[in-house]
C-alpha cells in the first residue's frame, strides 16, 4: 500500500487543494526547491514533472510524472527496477491533434498570404489545398500518435505511422519501422514528431533523414532533443522542408540570441500543444493510485522501464 505521498512541482498549490480530504494518505506538498532529504527518504510515491535536484530512491515504491514524457526521470539515471513508474494520460492526445491541426490548416488555408494581401487592399483568390490531398507521416504510434492519426484521417488524410518496432496500430494506413522510413518520406506532405525521447530518439531527426523530404512540412510536439536543431535550418535551406513548427526545444525556454528566432519558416512556441491542468493531472494520480493499490498491473500508463517509455 502506498501511505507516504511528495508531490511537488508547478501544479502542487493548487493539486493540495483539490486533493485535500480525498484521500486517507500522508501527504506532503512542496516546491521543488524546498524538497529535502529528509523528504524523499519519507515518501513511498513520489509525484511530479521532473525530479528534484536531490531526487533519490530510497523508500520509493512508486514514482508517477505529471507530464507524458518521463525522460527527465530516466535518461542518466539507472533506474531501480521494484519502483513502478507511470505517467500522466489524459487529454494529451486530443489537445496535440488540435494543435497540429491548427497549423495544418494555416498552412492549406492560406492564412498568413491573405493577410498580406488585405494589408495591402488587394482581393486575390487564393484556393485552399483539401487535406484529403495530404500524406502525413506520424513518427510515434503510441496513444497520442494514434489520436493524431484518428482525427486527420476522419478529416480524409493519408496518414501512415513510424515506430521501432513497425508493429501495425489503429488509425493509420500502415506502420513502417523506423529503419524502413528513408523509402516513405519523399511522398510526405507533413511529417509529425510525437515520439517520447529515449537513447534511440535522441537526435533522430537529422540531415540523413530530412534530407529524403521533398518541400515538406515539419511538426514537432514530441522532444527538442530528438532534433538536431542545425539539421534543420540545412533542410529549410535546402528546400526538403518549407516549414517547421516547433512546440518543444533542445534547450526550454529558448535563448534570447537562438538564431532559430530569426527564421520567418519556422514557428516557435512556449511548449503548449498539451498543457496538463490541475485537474487531469488530480485525475490520472486517483486513478493510477486506484489501480496500483488493486494492482492491476500493467497499467495503461505504466512505463516500461527497459523501452523508456
Amino acid at each position: 500500500m502506498i501511505e507516504k505521498i511528495l508531490l511537488t512541482g508547478r501544479l502542487v498549490n493548487r493539486m493540495e487543494t483539490l486533493l485535500t480530504g480525498k484521500l486517507d494518505k500522508e501527504f506532503r506538498f512542496l516546491p521543488e526547491d524546498r524538497v529535502s532529504e529528509s523528504d524523499m527518504k519519507w515518501a513511498d510515491a513520489f509525484v511530479s514533472f521532473r525530479p528534484t535536484a536531490n531526487f533519490q530512491f530510497w523508500n520509493l515504491k512508486w514514482v508517477h510524472s505529471l507530464g507524458a514524457g518521463v525522460d527527465s526521470f530516466m535518461l542518466n539515471r539507472e533506474w531501480k527496477k521494484d519502483v513502478l513508474l507511470s505517467r500522466t494520460i489524459c487529454s494529451f492526445g486530443q489537445k496535440i491533434s488540435e494543435y497540429c491541426l491548427s497549423y495544418v490548416l494555416k498552412d492549406l488555408q492560406f492564412h498568413d498570404v491573405v493577410q498580406e494581401s488585405k494589408d495591402i487592399r488587394l482581393m486575390k483568390i487564393y484556393e485552399p489545398i483539401a487535406l484529403s490531398t495530404q500524406k502525413f507521416i506520424i513518427f510515434g504510434t503510441g496513444s497520442i500518435g494514434q489520436e493524431v492519426a484518428r482525427n486527420l484521417r476522419f478529416l480524409g488524410a493519408k496518414v501512415t505511422g513510424v515506430s521501432l518496432s513497425g508493429l501495425q496500430k489503429e488509425h493509420f494506413e500502415e506502420v513502417v519501422p523506423i529503419n524502413k522510413v528513408n523509402s516513405i518520406l519523399q511522398d510526405a506532405n507533413w511529417v509529425i514528431n510525437t515520439l517520447p525521447l529515449t537513447l534511440n530518439t535522441d537526435k533522430l531527426f537529422t540531415e540523413d533523414l530530412f534530407k529524403h523530404l521533398h518541400n515538406a512540412c515539419f511538426i514537432n510536439v514530441g522532444r527538442g532533443a530528438s532534433v538536431d536543431e542545425d539539421s534543420l535550418v540545412l533542410a529549410l535551406e535546402r528546400k526538403n522542408l518549407r516549414r517547421a513548427v516547433l512546440d518543444v526545444l533542445s534547450n526550454e525556454p529558448l535563448a534570447s540570441d537562438s538564431h532559430l528566432w530569426d527564421r520567418l519558416d519556422i514557428i516557435i512556441t512556449p511548449h503548449i500543444s498539451a498543457i496538463t491542468s490541475p485537474e487531469e493531472a488530480v485525475e490520472c494520480f486517483l486513478n493510477t493510485l486506484k489501480n496500483v493499490e488493486q494492482k492491476k498491473f500493467p497499467l495503461i500508463n505504466q512505463v516500461d522501464i527497459d523501452k523508456g517509455y
